[in-house]
């Protein structure tokens, strides 16, 4: 959904409700978006699918690239390299001792 900023005023209700359902509600200023409404894209414990796809989009990674040389492997399974992708909420369902 796309409002301008006026419409937006006047509408913030249905745009909260959009929002709720999952929409992704864009406000423009001038024919520019300027803010975005919609679900949070972070839950608690939770994936950022977002920030996870911005950083295979930066470092040069596609859907379908499976083959991980040995030092990816390595880097892989260190935990903190997982929560600077993933983020630094990633392993807050797990008790901290169980961090390596």
């Amino acid at each position: 959904m796309e409002l301008s900023v006026r419409e937006a005023r006047a509408q913030f209700a249905t745009a909260l409700a959009a929002a709720e359902r999952g929409e992704r509600v864009t406000i423009t200023k001038n024919g520019k978006a300027v803010a975005e409404l919609g679900p949070p894209t972070v839950k608690k414990g939770g994936l950022d699918l977002a920030r996870i796809q911005r950083w295979r989009e930066e470092n040069g990674f596609e859907r379908g690239d499976t083959e991980l040389d040995d030092a990816w492997r390595k880097q892989f399974d260190d935990p903190a390299w997982t929560r600077e992708i993933f983020g630094p909420d990633y392993f807050d369902d797990e008790d901290a001792t169980d961090r390596r």
